[in-house]
């Protein structure tokens, strides 16, 4: 019983130690971190995209299958944006740090957005994608305005 209680509390710190190891050593780790979470997200989003527009035949599943990793990725890259990360190798405005609450609604805008379409991708139907397409592209491009430079 001893043995039991023993490994379930190791068990336990391990995984309360999780979010702390999730940090991100340097500043340089985490820019690194969000721009190739962003590069990933830009290349299957451009799938669906390609979908959406007619330059790319519809694939249903194709579609389904990109939308998931578009809607995985789409929460990774904010925790990356902390503190000492607005130097260096980097496209990032400082208003990201000065406009904190508006980056943040929009972060979470293009959230809501990636739902609707990974939902729509998911219908099976290039109509339904179609129209999600429009207004996740549109989310993602506001932030790129607003908080990315050139």
């Amino acid at each position: 019983m001893k043995y039991t209680t023993s490994c379930a509390s190791a068990l336990l710190m391990l995984a309360m130690g999780l979010p702390a190891q999730a940090q991100f050593a340097k500043p340089e780790d985490a820019i690194k971190y969000r721009k190739a979470s962003f590069t990933v997200m830009a290349a299957h989003f451009g799938r669906l995209g390609a979908m959406a527009n007619g330059r790319a035949p519809y694939d249903a599943k194709a579609a389904a299958d990109n939308a998931d990793v578009v809607a995985t990725l789409a929460k990774l890259p904010w925790a990356a944006f902390g503190e000492g990360t607005d130097k260096g190798d980097t496209r990032a405005k400082p208003e990201i740090w000065k406009e904190s609450a508006k980056y943040k609604e929009a972060a979470d805008k293009m959230q809501a957005e990636i739902v609707k379409l990974n939902t729509a991708a998911k219908a099976g139907n290039i109509d339904a994608l179609k129209a999600a397409f429009g207004p996740a592209a549109a989310s993602c491009k506001a932030c790129h305005d607003n908080f990315r430079k050139d």
